[in-house]
């Protein structure tokens, strides 16, 4: 998707009228295209070009990178020092912020740093126990959750100020984002968390992995009727499983994961469990794009990074658009060049 007042191709855009950011991502939700995201998982080291081998295999198929923040409280490189990254050769990054920990010292820093270097893409997380990772002697902090983080971003990007009331001369232009998980019991109490997370800030929520339609069709509906669907964009949570075994493991250990036994089941009747986990993810994207008020997916293909290239191909829910990545023009120009078959050779 290309717009008309892009300074530069990757270059942050003007700021439109009830706009936030001048981030591509939360143009191209306002314009009312079905928005694609996924998620970097950071190094476990100091080199820059880990960071850019990773992010190439999302070019021409994604509209924003989460870099996840100690994600499972397991250490990698930081999040803001990935979206700084990220942001130099002009990708869409999504700063995850955890509050497990930093204090509101720290985190008030990094949403003013981070909008300094031109990340325009803030998701507000509480963040998962320390016992949960790889330090467990580690001290958790949670000095804020992601209610008050939400409470926080917003004070200093509409009002100026830190939590503390002293004024900041120039305010973070940032799109906040929060998670929801609809498949956490009690089912009936989850819209009314959004509408909480609403209330506090969030602009954009990114779902917990969706498996059960019935489940998020019910909760689309419950926030249709809160009048939440005008005021937020909701990307639901997709993502490949590798074989009905890896479904049976995170079902069992990975906290708010639902899958229902018919998922399993497929799976396990399938000669190759791994296509059949892309074919599911691919019939789930169809079924999400259908019900009212889901504004996109966010794809979560951990440790299967290069497939998120063929979900969102097969699935067709691009419709045409190519999102922007380093040289994107360039290879349109190509393609044209080279006939209407070039386009399936950048595919591969």
């Amino acid at each position: 998707m290309k717009f008309e007042d892009e300074p530069v191709p990757g270059y942050p855009l003007p700021i439109l009228a009830g706009h936030t950011s001048p981030g591509r991502l939360e143009r191209v939700l306002r314009a009312g295209a079905f928005a694609v995201t996924t998620e970097l998982d950071p190094p476990d080291s100091a080199d820059p070009d880990e960071v850019y081998r990773r992010a190439r295999v999302f070019d021409g198929w994604v509209d924003g990178i989460n870099a996840t923040d100690g994600s499972g409280a397991n250490c990698h490189m930081s999040s803001l020092a990935v979206c700084s990254l990220l942001t130099k050769v002009g990708y869409a990054p999504v700063m995850q912020i955890s509050c497990r920990d930093k204090n509101r010292i720290a985190i008030q820093g990094d949403i003013l740093g981070g909008a300094a270097m031109g990340v325009c893409n803030v998701m507000c997380l509480s963040g998962d126990g320390v016992q949960c990772g790889d330090h467990p002697q580690a001290k958790p902090v949670f000095d804020l959750d992601c209610m008050s983080l939400l409470q926080t971003a917003r004070m200093l990007r509409d009002e100026k100020r830190f939590q503390s009331g002293r004024k900041i001369t120039s305010a973070p232009r940032v799109f906040l984002g929060a998670a929801e998980n609809p498949f956490a019991p009690p089912l009936a109490w989850r819209a009314e968390r959004l509408a909480k997370k609403v209330e506090a800030g969030a602009q954009f929520i990114q779902t917990q992995y969706c498996f059960d339609i019935p489940v998020m069709r019910d909760f689309m509906n419950r926030a249709r009727d809160l009048g939440l669907l005008e005021k937020v964009f909701i990307l639901a949570g997709v993502g490949p499983l590798r074989s009905a075994k890896t479904a049976q493991w995170m079902r069992t250990n990975v906290a708010g994961t639902h899958i229902p036994d018919a998922v399993i089941q497929r799976l396990a009747g399938a000669q190759d469990q791994a296509r059949e986990g892309r074919n599911l993810c691919i019939d789930l994207i169809h079924q999400l794009k259908e019900i009212p008020g889901v504004a996109g997916v966010h794809v979560m293909a951990y440790r299967q990074e290069e497939s998120v290239a063929e979900v969102i191909e097969r699935s067709g829910v691009l419709d045409g658009r190519r999102p922007w990545f380093p040289q994107r023009d360039a290879s349109v120009d190509s393609d044209v060049d080279a006939g209407p078959d070039a386009h399936a050779a950048h595919a591969d």
